[in-house]
């Protein structure tokens, strides 16, 4: 599938920038799935260019990690969209620097024990994993103390950046 020109209404777009920075993104972020589909995957990652993918990838982290860490978001299937792509190197590029620095450590991680992580599990094993894996709490911690600075950040990026994220349109 081709890219698409994504468009998002510019008086949407005010309304939820005077919500906050999460409501802001979450803008974004509705609209590419509305236009994928509803989940990115091979078929339509086309259809979004680099920096529509990253700030997707970075909701995905987002939700994953804050609902159950590291860990969660590696064992649901996501650690080769997030560990194995440029992601770490977009969010630098993007001011996250801190955030990025994190994300490559993790990766560390990821590659030493995603045979472990990634195999099918009871929910009783799968709970079981946060005491067997004590290295991701720590970076589990960090994103939580640095996520609201790493949105805010990103925000910023994208208000700054508007024609790379999505062609805002006057209704």
């Amino acid at each position: 599938m081709e890219q698409k020109a994504i468009t998002i209404s510019d008086a949407r777009l005010r309304e939820a920038a005077g919500q906050g920075m999460d409501e802001f993104l979450q803008v974004f972020i509705d609209r590419y799935k509305e236009v994928i589909g509803g989940e990115l995957n091979a078929e339509n990652m086309g259809m979004l260019n680099g920096e529509q993918i990253s700030l997707l990838a970075y909701s995905i982290f987002r939700e994953e990690v804050m609902d159950g860490g590291f860990i969660q978001l590696i064992y649901n299937g996501y650690g080769p969209f997030i560990f194995d792509n440029p992601f770490a190197k977009a969010m630098r590029l993007m001011g996250a620097h801190d955030f990025s620095k994190l994300v490559y450590k993790g990766k560390k991680y990821y590659d030493k024990y995603k045979d472990e992580l990634t195999r099918e599990r009871s929910d009783e094993d799968f709970m079981a994993m946060f005491e067997a894996y004590p290295k991701f709490d720590e970076l589990d911690d960090k994103f939580v103390e640095m996520e609201e600075e790493v949105t805010e950040t990103l925000a910023r990026y994208v208000d700054e950046h508007l024609e790379q994220f999505a062609e805002i349109v006057k209704e």
